[in-house]
């Protein structure tokens, strides 16, 4: 459409002004270093989704990716498309908490442990992917590259992609938070160094043009990509050197101080069900379209891996706020090892 085609041609130019701005050498410094790349975005927005392409679209390409997810039991490390070159062992699934304060410790052991491992074997990353859970806020992510002298010394931070829910993401921006706590949606766009603006197919172009403007009055330099389904150009996210300290220092002095308060929102929570057994496809549905139906307005996101009775694959359901789609359950997932006997629900 016309307009998102301006925006783009805008954003292209903001890009050219960022590249030219980087140091020579802090490029100089970066080689040889394993690059690091943190996905973030709010509940729902697309990251996994997005982490998939990026691995579909690398092939050939060695990365390690550490999965954080809000709640105890873990949907996303069965999502994650399984590559031949991309070992179990090289993905760190990390529950319970987000990387950006209660399991923050895991994220420097899980890096640590990825350097030492490369090590040991004698091979080479191409990258570390970090996918945060959707209410992190990235600036104690970034933090930790610069928190621990062998990380610093290892690894450099390439850049902070965030995805946003073009439906729902002026809803989650506008939202009024208890005094003291941070709007994470909005941490994570003024931190980020590529905006992707994902589901545009679900919105008119006048919403565009009216998330646009309010992303723009919040970080007005990272480039932004308008999208379907986090199809996006592997090279404009991967591989870009948007992250620069000194650029992070001038908008917040207290960028690397440790000691900085750091709230979420408790009125945020998260219910797991993991049980053996098959369920029943059509009662399962029917609980699932009356439990959005009542409490859609009260629910961020829902996801499982199930097991259906009298099929050999399992099936994924997805949903979001009251969008959940009770027919979720006949998208089978071939990347899913075929497993009958356990269900998870999130």
């Amino acid at each position: 459409v016309p307009r998102i085609q301006e925006l783009q041609a805008e954003c292209r130019k903001l890009e050219r002004y960022q590249e030219e701005g980087i140091a020579e050498e802090a490029a100089t410094a970066a080689q040889g270093k394993v690059p690091a790349h943190i996905l973030t975005g709010f509940l729902g927005s697309g990251k996994t989704t997005l982490l998939n392409h990026i691995l579909q679209e690398t092939s050939g390409r060695r990365f390690a990716v550490i999965e954080n997810e809000f709640g105890e039991i873990g949907i996303d490390d069965k999502l994650i498309a399984r590559r031949e070159d991309l070992g179990a062992e090289q993905i760190i699934e990390m529950n319970n908490g987000c990387i950006c304060c209660t399991v923050r410790g895991d994220l420097i052991q899980g890096l640590r442990s990825i350097l030492k491992k490369t090590s040991l074997e004698g091979t080479k990353l191409d990258g570390v992917i970090i996918e945060t859970t959707g209410l992190a806020d990235p600036a104690p992510v970034a933090q930790t590259f610069f928190a621990d002298d062998l990380i610093q010394a290892k690894m450099t931070l390439d850049g902070i992609i965030t995805v946003v829910d073009a439906k729902h993401c002026l809803q989650h921006l506008r939202e009024e938070k208890p005094e003291g706590v941070e709007n994470e949606a909005v941490e994570q766009l003024a931190f980020a160094d590529r905006i992707i603006v994902n589901k545009t197919d679900l919105v008119s172009e006048s919403e565009i043009e009216e998330l646009t403007k309010e992303v723009r009055s919040i970080n007005r330099l990272a480039p932004m990509i308008y999208t379907q389904k986090s199809k996006v150009k592997v090279e404009e996210i991967i591989g870009i050197r948007g992250f620069s300290l000194d650029r992070v220092l001038d908008s917040d002095a207290e960028f690397l101080r440790d000691d900085q308060d750091h709230q979420h929102d408790q009125t945020v929570s998260s219910v797991g069900i993991e049980c053996p057994g098959e369920c029943d496809r059509e009662k399962l549905n029917a609980w699932i379209a009356k439990l959005l139906t009542e409490r859609g307005t009260d629910i961020f996101r829902t996801k499982g891996v199930l097991a259906v009775k009298g099929c050999d694959e399992r099936f994924v359901f997805q949903g979001l706020r009251g969008d959940g789609n009770p027919d979720g359950l006949a998208h089978s997932d071939p990347t899913t090892p075929t497993c009958a006997g356990n269900m998870k629900l999130a």
